[in-house]
């Protein structure tokens, strides 16, 4: 049975209690006395009282001495350079002189604190330093035992002469074996050669050497800190032992934190990005070409917002396993972040070295990933850059590789692209808007202009759409092709959408008194709009504080916000429709699943994409589609919107067809509020 070290402190404190003929003294890292024993009090005059919580160079050493006790405890604590025994001169509590002999041990407690103990042997009488000489060696065996490490004392050839440990359990062999023996005999050969290194190094240099190792045990591998101090003058060494195993498990999980995900337990982005400054490295000296090649996940975001969290992180952690199979050993694959992955390639010949990787990544993506039951299936964007070619530094590399990426995404997904300047110019006009639009809305660049929308039947204007256009003072007029997608991305576009509404909504009320009469008033709803908890409340107080009764607001979406399908889209629109508010399916034709999501919501109104108003009249196709569309919503008792009418073959057309309301350039294109107050047209334009 182990026995704890305060038990064993304890005892030898008892020892050191019943034998006054020796004076011994402990103190903490600050030197105050944590312990004086009844033969302090008889040498020194201080009770046990008196001495404790007192500074050790304030009670027993003269003045011109105690900056130098200050320095040498500070010493060992610090750089482990030991204050040696020897003959001193002190004084007691009258001030008395006090001849010693003082020896120290410096240990470290059961809560890792260093403690000191002073042995002091009074001169004056031999056979009190004869017995102290004894006591000194039982209470040095009684140290040993109080502390975890084990003591060695080896010949400078490395054999073996004495060993003392408190405790023999777990060791690499038994005690026995140790005596007489070298290190090379007992220890492997690694581990071996690392104590004749250091032990040469403690010898030729002077003074102490240190370092780790490591050993198989029966348990498993244990990790051990190994000092060695030379005493020149006996020609020998003592090697303290001590187990680290615990501290390297610690310190190994930080380093597992700080270098790897913790959810892939891919190298993180930290560390993928140190591995290919290495690698940029490694290829400038061997004139190597090597590719990174940056990867997203396409519409993971749907699955995880429509299967859960932890569904989505089910599927990263099968797409690192898919991503680590499919490449070399010597390459890397890393997580960035989120849906994003790196793969850095070596050693490649040519482009067509990473291209025939990407097409084999772009394969095993298109198998299904089975997650919980449920066959998903997710493919990749890849964007692909080369060293040298694209960028001498990691940062270069990193930002070309994220526009080639980028492209990938515009080309439809599931393919890859390599890295042209003109993608560079594309993402730093990106990085440019993004970066302006962040001050935009307070500084006041934005406004709503208003395209007219007109009756067919009478050629009457009935109501307007709201559209945002954007004048910055650096980058000039942005279109909203440009900044909206940026817009959503960033999440921008809920204060910048709401501010749409305010606008749009103060104008209608302004435009009603002016004219007298009952216009409409079309917004656009972005699907990042859609996450914002308090978009119902905020139409319901917008509508108030203009006096706009619901039905004469009118909301734009496109199926790509349907085709979400999460619930709180669902919740929203639901919301929306009992408000009274107008629902219009915008772009209508160029999805393909327009008429099942007709059939699920509450739409009032359905608007034709321009693509096919642009061919009405000159392709049959689109005329025939236009009809169908035409027919179908008239239906299900939906009004009809032609958007892009540019022509009056295609005004007297849409006529024909029965189609009820119309907006383009024939009429007018997007203006500004004080324009859109005189605007009049008649049917005669």
């Amino acid at each position: 049975m182990l026995i704890p070290e305060k038990a064993i402190k304890d005892a030898v404190y008892q020892l050191f209690d019943a034998v006054d003929v020796l004076s011994v003294q402990g103190y903490d890292e600050e030197r105050r006395v944590i312990y004086w024993n009844l033969g302090s009090e008889l040498l020194y005059g201080y009770t046990e009282k008196e001495a404790l919580g007192k500074k050790l160079e304030d009670i027993i050493f003269p003045e011109h001495m105690r900056q130098f006790v200050v320095s040498a405890h500070k010493d060992w604590l610090e750089q482990g350079i030991k204050i040696p025994a020897a003959e001193i001169t002190l004084c007691n509590k009258s001030g008395d002189d006090v001849s010693v002999f003082s020896s120290h041990v410096l240990f470290t407690n059961e809560y890792n604190k260093h403690e000191m103990y002073c042995i002091d042997i009074n001169l004056a009488e031999v056979r009190q330093a004869q017995a102290q000489a004894k006591f000194k060696e039982n209470m040095l065996e009684a140290v040993f035992e109080a502390t975890p490490d084990r003591f060695f004392l080896i010949e400078e050839d490395g054999t073996i002469i004495d060993y003392h440990a408190g405790d023999n359990k777990d060791l690499y062999a038994a005690p026995k074996e140790f005596i007489g023996k070298t290190i090379k005999d007992l220890f492997p050969d690694k581990v071996a050669r690392k104590f004749k290194v250091y032990n040469t190094k403690a010898m030729s240099h002077g003074g102490g050497a240190s370092f780790e190792y490591e050993l198989t045990m029966p348990n498993g591998v244990s990790y051990f800190e190994a000092r060695l101090s030379h005493l020149k003058a006996f020609k020998q060494v003592v090697i303290i032992v001590r187990d680290i195993t615990e501290q390297h498990k610690a310190a190994e999980k930080i380093r597992q934190h700080a270098y790897f995900d913790s959810l892939t337990l891919l190298p993180n982005r930290f560390l993928s990005l140190d591995r290919l400054t290495q690698m940029i490295e490694e290829a400038k000296r061997n004139r190597e070409k090597v590719a990174l090649l940056f990867l997203d996940l396409d519409d993971f975001k749907k699955v995880n917002d429509s299967l859960g969290h932890e569904v989505g992180d089910k599927l990263l952690i099968e797409a690192s396993n898919r991503l680590t199979l499919a490449l070399r050993k010597a390459d890397t694959v890393g997580r960035l972040g989120g849906d994003e992955f790196i793969v850095l390639l070596r050693a490649l010949v040519n482009d067509r070295d990473a291209i025939e990787i990407a097409e084999h990544l772009l394969k095993i993506f298109r198998e299904p990933f089975q997650i919980d039951g449920k066959e998903l299936i997710l493919t990749l964007s890849i964007g692909i850059v080369t060293y040298p070619e694209n960028g001498n530094s990691t940062s270069d590399l990193l930002r070309n590789a994220d526009a080639a990426m980028y492209q990938s995404k515009l080309l439809g997904r599931n393919t890859y692209s390599f890295f042209t300047k003109k993608m560079n110019d594309i993402m730093l006009r990106r990085f440019e808007i993004e970066g302006q639009m962040s001050h935009a809305l307070e500084n006041n660049e934005f406004e709503v202009y208003y395209q007219p929308k007109i009756d067919v039947k009478n050629g009457r204007v009935i109501g307007a759409e709201a559209l945002l256009r954007w004048r910055n003072p650096t980058l000039g007029n942005v279109t909203p092709d440009e900044f909206i997608p940026i817009a959503e991305h960033t999440g921008l576009i809920v204060p910048i959408g709401k501010y749409v509404v305010e606008q749009a909504l103060k104008f209608l009320n302004e435009w009603r008194n002016v004219h007298q009469r009952n216009y409409t008033m079309a917004v656009n709803l972005s699907p990042r709009q859609f996450r914002d908890k308090e978009l119902i409340s905020f139409i319901k107080k917008s509508l108030s504080e203009e006096g706009i009764k619901p039905d004469s607001l009118e909301f734009e979406i496109t199926e790509g916000i349907l085709m979400i399908g999460n619930s709180y889209i669902d919740d929203a629109l639901d919301e929306i429709h009992k408000l009274g508010v107008k629902l219009s399916m915008d772009d209508f034709g160029t999805g393909y699943s327009s008429l099942s999501y007709l059939r699920q919501y509450s739409f009032d109104i359905l608007k034709i994409d321009r693509s096919f108003i642009n061919g009405i009249t000159l392709e049959k196709e689109d005329f025939d589609l236009v009809k169908a569309t035409i027919a179908m919503a008239h239906s299900l008792d939906l009004l009809v919107v032609a958007e892009g009418v540019e022509t009056h073959e295609q005004l007297t057309l849409l006529g024909e067809l029965g189609c009820d309301l119309i907006q383009g350039y024939y009429f007018s294109q997007p203006i500004p509020a004080n324009e859109m107050l005189n605007f009049r047209f008649t049917a005669n334009h």
